[in-house]
């Protein structure tokens, strides 16, 4: 198997990370940051487990790194993610692993965020020989689906060139992601139809790489039992289609597995099979980061309301320092990244030398 520098992967190097996953049946866990914190913690998870993982910005993850204080907030987006981009590039090859830099749902408002972004990343190559960003995703799957493939094909027509992919979204994923998104939407658009599929796979590859979140069903965060219904065989009748109509190898599309918190195990499974490489579990994250903290304040009570105990008078400034209790909620972040590493199959499966 290549093996590949450790860092931030992009061009070929993303290209064979890719095929690495698909052909070893596993995927990796697509993690949403918003600050050092969870950046960190993503890579001491990915570094613990032998794996190789994808960090991502949503447009609101980007703009709380910057600093909510910034007053002009499409800056601060776009500074943001330059700036959480160059963090991952200062650091993740001292983690020892491969990391896919994205950034995640950018619907039809936020395309002027994307194509910031991409100036940063053309100034990058200049200056550095690389893009800032491995992948960007568009997602424009609430719109008419020939504005959908020709706006993207505007994008990709920028990223190619650069050695960077495209994400697109065919289909709908349901619930709402940092202002992307619905809850009030038909249940028959969050199944995408294979020959949607397809039409991205015919305009889009003859211009560059793109990934494909193909909507089996999959909902933004997480809901009681019964009340998301994936069907997999979706993906698996759109790589069918595509195999057979363009004369591919198997599994021809690169699939993304978007709303992948609180999902059954087997659908997991099912999913892999059918080619899918990458999966996003920002809601389970989430509430493991807040659990640490929780669970560290109920435990040192006294510490947050006092520094010095009214009635013994101990000092509590070890427990009120912010790095005590930022690092239990990097520690339970870490735990939950621990088993979707084992879910996806991932483990011991870096390429990073």
């Amino acid at each position: 198997m290549s093996k590949l520098k450790a860092g931030v992967v992009w061009g070929d190097d993303y290209l064979t990370l890719l095929k690495a996953c698909k052909d070893g049946g596993y995927a990796l866990p697509a993690v949403n940051v918003i600050g050092t914190n969870t950046i960190n913690a993503v890579m001491e998870a990915a570094a613990k487990n032998k794996s190789d993982v994808v960090i991502q910005l949503s447009n609101g993850g980007a703009q709380f790194y910057a600093g909510k204080g910034m007053k002009d907030g499409f800056k601060a987006k776009v500074l943001g993610a330059v700036s959480a981009a160059q963090h991952v590039h200062l650091l993740a090859q001292h983690y020892g692993i491969c990391v896919v830099l994205h950034t995640d749902h950018a619907n039809k408002p936020l395309i002027p965020w994307v194509d910031a972004m991409i100036d940063h990343s053309e100034k990058s190559m200049k200056e550095n020989g690389r893009p800032l960003f491995s992948s960007h995703m568009l997602d424009l799957s609430a719109d008419d689906i020939e504005f959908n493939i020709s706006e993207s094909e505007r994008v990709l027509s920028r990223l190619a060139p650069l050695g960077m992919s495209i994400e697109i979204e065919l289909g709908v994923t349901g619930g709402e992601e940092d202002g992307v998104g619905s809850d009030e939407i038909d249940n028959d658009k969050l199944y995408t139809q294979p020959e949607d599929c397809l039409l991205a796979y015919e305009r889009l590859s003859k211009i560059g790489h793109f990934s494909l979140a193909a909507s089996f069903g999959n909902v933004h965060g997480v809901y009681k039992p019964g009340n998301v219904q994936l069907r997999p065989e979706i993906l698996k009748n759109s790589q069918a289609l595509v195999q057979e109509t363009c004369n591919t190898d198997a599994n021809p599309l690169d699939l993304v597995f978007h709303g992948g918190s609180g999902s059954e195990k087997a659908k997991i499974d099912e999913a892999l099979g059918y080619g899918v490489f990458k999966m996003n579990i920002d809601t389970d994250t989430q509430f493991a980061f807040a659990e640490g903290v929780g669970d560290y304040v109920d435990a040192n009570a006294k510490a947050f309301k006092h520094q010095i105990d009214p009635d013994d008078g101990t000092p509590y400034k070890k427990q009120y320092d912010p790095r005590a209790w930022l690092r239990k909620c990097e520690e339970s972040f870490i735990t939950r990244l621990d088993e979707a590493f084992v879910d996806l199959k991932s483990v011991g499966k870096s390429l990073a030398e």
